[in-house]
């Protein structure tokens, strides 16, 4: 089953959108200063009002760096923000593989009073919502990259939770 990006102002088909609001982690693709590409795992929230957006925060897992802003990933967002997601399934029972791989734009929005403030205290609540692990987690004072998604495209089975097989 293929499955492709639809024409209109929506960026993905439903069974497209179900698949990555199921998803508990995704891999995250930015180029480094050499153009090579530097692929992370992560996780995220997916909200779609009225644009498809994708936050995922710069959470207290441990780090190499202190300050989340000098990560490799927000360093790579902040001089060429165009970044690729993957989500997929893996399965032994190959009728069962699926991926699904957007496009988009990142940047980093930071807590606080103004528009992208609220948008960042929303996406904390929902990524606590999704991942109780996040409750003992300072997010609201941490930075949070979020990706306008421009561009999807699917293949294989997307019935079920990405990650399952």
């Amino acid at each position: 089953m293929h499955h492709s990006p639809v024409a209109t102002d929506q960026v993905l088909v439903p069974i497209e959108l179900e698949f990555l609001r199921a998803a508990r982690t995704a891999v995250l693709a930015t180029m480094d200063d050499r153009g090579l590409p530097r692929l992370v795992p992560i996780c995220f929230v997916a909200t779609s009002s009225p644009a498809l957006l994708i936050h995922s925060p710069l959470d207290e897992k441990p780090k190499h760096v202190a300050d989340p802003h000098d990560l490799a990933r927000v360093r790579d967002i902040a001089r060429r923000p165009e970044v690729s997601l993957l989500i997929d399934r893996w399965s032994e029972d190959w009728r069962q593989l699926g991926w699904l791989r957007l496009e988009g734009i990142a940047d980093v929005i930071e807590p606080g009073g103004d528009a992208a403030g609220a948008e960042h205290a929303a996406a904390v609540a929902a990524l606590r919502e999704k991942y109780p692990q996040y409750e003992t987690q300072r997010l609201e004072d941490r930075p949070m990259i979020r990706i306008r998604i421009q561009r999807g495209r699917s293949w294989g089975n997307l019935v079920g939770e990405p990650g399952s097989g």
